[in-house]
């Protein structure tokens, strides 16, 4: 079989995956640019002009729209929230999310969790709040985006169960996640400054810098023996003859069970 032909099975795949994995209605109005259009026509002049960041919650550009961002509600879930740069970036493939000077974007989007406390009404621990970045085959948007929310009760419950042998490098989990097996390492603190999950997996995890697009990310709060606080960094690779096509975002719940615990 040539590979012409491959190509086209993988990107027939990728196509039937995608849509599988949108909500009703939304197929009619994709647009890859809808966020884009959003944070830079719309959240970031009336944040410039009025000091509004609507329709964002928040848009911050302390250190100017090159390096700034916006979190903005979306559509689905009452909890789901966005962190989104105000400058153009594609996605978990762009270089200048592990360059030197790269702005720590999941750091930005821990920050803003609390916006995921005030939609359930209640302060939740770090261990029910995630984040997640999907591969380019697994999102509907070609502006980076990251998704801020509460981690599904099964995941929760199987991190707490091997949350005792994940380790400071990356090592394959025991238990599968959503049906996938992940990598995971675990990295200590309150917050993720200093600790860049991008730069993480790029540098940490064999072949990954060369095709950073078919990865996801997933970032879980996490206590520790001792209690000490910290973070499990997820991370999995497509494959899409497999029907996976790296959507870290699944192990979400938009619904927040741990929310009514």
């Amino acid at each position: 079989m040539g590979d012409t032909s491959i190509t086209r099975r993988l990107a027939a795949a990728a196509a039937i995956a995608l849509l599988l994995l949108l909500p009703a209605g939304a197929i009619p109005s994709l647009n890859p640019n809808a966020l884009w259009t959003i944070v830079h026509g719309r959240c970031v002049p009336n944040k410039q002009q009025h000091g509004d960041p609507a329709p964002c919650a928040a848009v911050d550009l302390t250190q100017g729209v090159e390096r700034g961002y916006a979190v903005l509600k979306d559509i689905i879930g009452k909890s789901h929230y966005l962190l989104i740069p105000t400058r153009r970036i594609a996605g978990i493939e762009d270089a200048a999310l592990i360059a030197p000077d790269a702005v720590n974007y999941f750091a930005a989007a821990w920050n803003a969790r609390s916006f995921v406390d005030k939609a359930v009404g209640r302060e939740l621990p770090d261990d029910a709040l995630s984040l997640a970045v999907n591969s380019v085959m697994a999102r509907s948007q070609n502006q980076l985006h990251i998704h801020i929310e509460c981690i599904g009760a099964d995941v929760h419950s199987a991190l707490a169960r091997d949350g005792l042998k994940i380790g400071e490098r990356w090592g394959l989990l025991d238990d599968p996640l959503g049906g996938h097996r992940f990598e995971a390492m675990r990295v200590m603190g309150t917050t993720l400054a200093g600790h860049n999950p991008f730069k993480l997996l790029a540098e940490g995890v064999s072949g990954a810098r060369a095709d950073m697009g078919q990865r996801t990310l997933v970032v879980v709060g996490m206590r520790f023996a001792g209690e000490r606080a910290g973070f499990v960094i997820l991370a999995h690779r497509a494959h899409l003859l497999q029907g996976d096509i790296g959507g870290g975002s699944r192990l979400q719940d938009h619904s927040c069970a741990l929310a009514r615990r």
